[in-house]
């Protein structure tokens, strides 16, 4: 990214307020985690080993992926794609979860115990199951810690109940339990006839309590690993076409969850008396009726009249859609407006989502900066440039056809 255009010293001193209200509302940057080192391992992991095979489906590849069907040119965008955070590699929505099922199980070979950590928090849909088996895996490692003489802690009972009922269930699980030290052995039980399976801590992980400690505490702490939505930035000249949008079906295919979803509402309305309904019901169907779009395309026209267009998911809160045209501009710590088509006001700070607002499956808004701000530039004999793109975008612009 290349550095941004500082303003002028008239425009700076006059939107020094400004500045000051913008910087109270920015978010802060998140430091790098464990779990940023760990994704940035896998990566370099999987382009290397993508870089020595002849498969071009491989994980590693950064290009788009064909399309499986013939995509329309005058398609706004081909589809809904998203980057693995892990390879960052762009895929498609079918290609997601086995991409990164695949990403994490290629990281088994130089990292079990972080591979395991995400196997565990990432298969396991479940997120009330997964909280009470890693809080239970957390006891165990607590219980060695707090008492290392002690051998009985030193062993878990693999037929236990509360082993069976909250760990055995979870994928993962093993793994990380081997990773960190522990072997799977047989063992008497007093009063007992046979054996049963245990898992014991060995001497190397018993002689270095510090690691295990460390290792909870990445259990604890870590989330599932999910592909982020591909904004799929593009800016466009000015065009007549702007507020013209033909989707793929991408944005209009429901999942099973949503199809039931929308099959029980189709029920209550036919239960319903259409003559009885009053202007409340026939607005909260209309919001049902937006709430099966799963993700929107907005444009944002530009002071220039050129299009900026990115894709996000219906249910986004107001303030992503915000701070992507922010980060796209030349001048970010000047405040701007967004105004829908009928000059509705879109607030940032409003926790409103997009389909909320009307804005799905698609929407055209416009840009401006913000009216006191503008007030104060040009009491200062200032004007703010037409063209607020960064630009590395302005390089990349396209025609809309």
């Amino acid at each position: 990214r290349q550095p941004r255009q500082g303003p002028t010293d008239e425009a700076q001193m006059a939107a020094a307020a400004a500045l000051a209200r913008l910087e109270q509302k920015q978010p802060r940057a998140r430091g790098p985690t464990s779990q940023d080192s760990i994704r940035n391992q896998v990566r370099k992991e999987l382009q290397a080993e993508a870089t020595s095979s002849n498969n071009p489906g491989a994980p590693g590849t950064n290009s788009v992926p064909e399309p499986k069907e013939e995509i329309s040119p005058h398609l706004a965008v081909p589809g809904v794609f998203f980057i693995c955070p892990l390879t960052g590699v762009t895929l498609r929505r079918d290609q997601r979860d086995a991409h990164i099922k695949q990403a994490i199980l290629s990281h088994f070979s130089t990292d079990p115990v972080a591979a395991s950590i995400m196997k565990i928090h990432t298969f396991n849909r479940d997120r009330d199951r997964v909280k009470l088996g890693v809080d239970t895996i957390a006891k165990y490692l607590d219980n060695i810690h707090l008492h290392p003489e002690e051998e009985k802690y030193q062993k878990i009972k693999l037929q236990n109940k509360v082993f069976q009922e909250r760990i055995n269930c979870l994928e993962g699980s093993h793994e990380f339990f081997e990773a960190i030290g522990f072997k799977k052995v047989t063992l008497p039980v007093p009063d007992q006839e046979g054996q049963e399976e245990f898992y014991v801590l060995g001497e190397d992980a018993r002689a270095q309590p510090q690691n295990l400690a460390r290792h909870k505490q990445q259990l604890l702490d870590a989330e599932p690993v999910r592909a982020t939505l591909d904004r799929q930035l593009r800016v466009f000249r000015p065009s007549a076409l702007a507020s013209h949008f033909e989707l793929p079906s991408d944005f209009f295919s429901l999942t099973a969850e949503e199809v039931k979803r929308e099959q029980r509402l189709r029920t209550e309305a036919v239960e319903r008396l259409s003559s009885l309904r009053t202007k409340a019901m026939r607005e909260k169907e209309e919001q049902r009726e937006l709430r099966k779009y799963t993700y929107a395309l907005v444009r944002v026209r530009l002071p220039d009249g050129c299009l900026l267009q990115g894709t996000f998911y219906a249910r986004e809160k107001l303030s992503a859609l915000f701070r992507f045209v922010r980060e796209a501009l030349q001048n970010d710590w000047l405040p701007f407006e967004l105004r829908a088509s009928g000059g509705q006001k879109l607030e940032e700070n409003e926790a409103l989502a997009l389909n909320e607002c009307g804005l799905v499956p698609s929407a055209l808004l416009t840009f401006s900066w913000d009216a006191s701000v503008l007030e104060d530039i040009r009491a200062a004999g200032a004007e703010p440039a037409k063209s607020v793109l960064r630009p590395e975008l302005l390089a990349a612009i396209e025609q809309l056809s």
